[in-house]
């Protein structure tokens, strides 16, 4: 990938074999609300070295870890990244209907980056919670602002209550979230981002924000093979040894759990949405996520196919943009080379 030039104001000037010659293209502000995670670990290292967005935080939540070790692997990652100045904002340690979370540990290991014990961070997190963090820079940004969310939409429905304006003021989020017309993998019917907080998803997908969402039905669909690992491993990508190192318990948790020798690249996909949307197609319709019974955290799309006779629960909401299909090898060429080149 060609380096890209920018002025004093974040303009991107000039460039290489991205296509971004002779233009002036302002980055795109995007804040990652995460809960790493070695398939977070990825895509915000990807995002740091991505020079047509400007990275105006990090905010955290529980799901692949606690929200407070969320927290410390957030700033560990501005720290690796050489960008210890992005304000890190942590979040809800729960639920909104509160109780203990969900915490995947027995995938991403109690450290959330595979059982590598790494020093604690130098850098803290901000005073400010991960709600009043988003509600202020989307007030501060009006239009201008994405949200990249890897992990349960607590933080998102929080910032929704907190200022009714915010859906309408946020650029877009995309969502990495929900198991469309496929099988869950907390179980049949639920994905663990949504299953996590599945009021918290009700709550910002009725919202009316620009929203696309990514689902495991797309996700599963591109994975780095022990081939691909063992690649990366031998690359010149600038955290590629970091990123290997982290791998090991998440593939070795892949072959127990799914049988895949290799590892499938959930937040990675998502975040090639946020830069590459041309990459999949959409169809949109309301989302709405079951909140109790055997399916909590089950999403299904209206797809606007039958004319209702009378009102329903998915009646008077707005649509959001749902991923349906995805270039699978121009998407893993797009990791492999952020990933794999220096």
């Amino acid at each position: 990938m060609g380096t890209v030039m920018t002025n004093s104001d974040g303009a991107v000037v000039g460039g290489g074999s991205d296509g971004v010659l002779g233009c002036n293209l302002k980055r795109e502000k995007l804040i990652i609300d995460t809960d790493p995670g070695i398939d977070d670990t990825m895509a915000i290292l990807m995002a740091f070295q991505t020079p047509e967005l400007e990275i105006l935080g990090l905010t955290t939540i529980f799901g692949n870890v606690t929200t407070e070790d969320a927290t410390r692997n957030a700033l560990l990652l501005c720290e690796i990244a050489g960008q210890p100045g992005v304000p890190v904002a942590e979040g809800s340690p729960e639920p909104l209907k509160g109780g203990r979370p969900r915490v995947a540990d027995f995938i991403h290991g109690s450290d959330g980056l595979g059982n590598i014990f790494i020093p604690p961070p130098e850098t803290k997190k901000i005073e400010k919670t991960a709600a009043e963090f988003l509600v202020d820079t989307v007030s501060q940004y009006p239009d201008e602002v994405s949200i990249l969310a890897l992990g349960p939409l607590t933080n998102l429905a929080l910032a929704i209550k907190r200022d009714s304006s915010f859906a309408r003021k946020v650029k877009r989020v995309v969502v990495l979230g929900g198991a469309f017309f496929a099988l869950g993998n907390v179980n049949p019917a639920a994905e663990a981002n949504i299953y996590g907080d599945p009021e918290a998803a009700d709550v910002v997908f009725t919202s009316g924000a620009n929203i696309t969402v990514v689902g495991i039905n797309i996700t599963t669909q591109l994975k780095f093979t022990d081939s691909d690992l063992l690649q990366l491993r031998e690359s010149k990508g600038k955290h590629a040894q970091f990123i290997s190192d982290t791998c090991k318990f998440y593939r070795d948790w892949h072959v127990k759990s799914d049988g895949v020798y290799g590892i499938f690249l959930h937040d990675p996909v998502s975040f090639v949405a946020v830069v590459r949307p041309d990459l999949f197609t959409y169809k949109k319709g309301v989302v709405r996520v079951e909140t109790q019974g055997i399916c909590v955290g089950h999403t299904l799309m209206d797809q606007g196919l039958k004319n209702w006779n009378s009102n329903n629960p998915w009646t008077g909401y707005s649509p959001v943009e749902v991923a349906w299909t995805v270039n699978v090898d121009e998407v893993l060429d797009y990791i492999r080379d952020r990933l794999m080149t220096s």
